[in-house]
């Protein structure tokens, strides 16, 4: 895979992982249905989402070449990157009205 390949990869896992604490009512993604799934869980599965993603990146880094060291500006520009990602989840899930299911 080339550097250019990675790149699209990680950005799209991104996209989709940013979005899937919004779309999915299961707990951690995988676990049991929750009708009722609070906020807090769908933060805590953006938390883990967003390390999955910086560890995928890490490693497709470090399989195209050497693994640079990062300062904590690159971290803080990552987050916001993936909140920013997640935008379209967040309003399609608490600002989209929903028809009530007959």
């Amino acid at each position: 895979m080339n550097q250019s390949a990675a790149a699209w990869l990680v950005l799209l896992v991104a996209v989709l992982a940013a979005n899937a604490p919004f779309l999915s009512q299961r707990i951690l993604i995988v676990g049991r249905p929750d009708p009722m799934k609070s906020g807090w869980w769908r933060l805590l599965e953006l938390l883990l989402m967003a390390l999955f993603t910086l560890a995928l990146g890490m490693g497709l880094e470090a399989r195209v070449g050497q693994r640079q060291p990062q300062g904590w500006e690159f971290y803080a520009a990552a987050a916001c990157l993936f909140l920013t990602l997640a935008f379209p989840g967040f309003v399609w899930r608490y600002l989209k009205k929903h028809r009530e299911q007959a």
